[in-house]
């Protein structure tokens, strides 16, 4: 049966940073707005903050929508599932914010994902949740499923990429710098990589 959860410790936590990958779910307010979901794989790209808090990388692509969602009204939620072990699926509703390049905080944030070097992947932002609901449920339906290893062809593609060229892609995307929906995306030109994250 399922359980809420107080905070992320424990036993919790535990299954969540063992799972190779996750969803994110965001919304605009607008009754006929685009949902987005999104899966979120790599390890090493999410991190448990404290008790209350998750982070994960927010790596260069073609769409921008959870960046657009998140800065109107920040709901999210982000979900695991067990497709190894025990059934379960975990979901973390809760506030959430993208953090980019040119905010104070970027510097401490990049540091807590030390096995992940941002200049590879054409990091763009880092989005903090604050969990308001943690939920547990059953997750019967969940079929067994084997990782074998991620993927390698988003390294591939982006680590070419220096900011000029990064920024010069976002811009030639038409839902980059707005969403699908006309909400504000990324802010471009992206900020410089500050020179302490690598």
């Amino acid at each position: 049966m399922g359980k809420v959860h107080e905070r992320i410790d424990g036993r919790l936590r535990e299954f969540i940073e063992a799972q190779p990958m996750f969803f994110t779910a965001t919304a605009p307010l607008a009754g006929d707005g685009t949902v987005n979901l999104s899966p979120k794989g790599l390890r090493g790209s999410f991190a448990v903050l404290d008790e209350l808090t998750v982070a994960y990388l927010d790596f260069a692509g073609s769409n921008a929508e959870t960046v657009a969602h998140l800065r109107e009204n920040g709901r999210i939620t982000l979900m695991w599932c067990a497709f190894q072990g025990p059934p379960n699926i975990v979901r973390v509703h809760g506030r959430g914010e993208p953090v980019f390049r040119d905010d104070p905080r970027w510097g401490d944030l990049v540091a807590r994902f030390p096995d992940i070097d941002p200049s590879v992947h054409g990091l763009r932002a880092i989005i903090v949740v604050r969990a308001e609901l943690i939920r547990d449920t059953c997750g019967y339906g969940v079929p067994f499923m084997r990782y074998e290893e991620d993927r390698d062809l988003h390294g591939k593609r982006f680590a070419r990429e220096d900011d000029a060229s990064l920024s010069a892609y976002f811009e030639k995307k038409e839902h980059i710098a707005t969403s699908i929906d006309g909400l504000p995306g990324l802010p471009l030109p992206l900020p410089p990589t500050p020179a302490t994250t690598h």
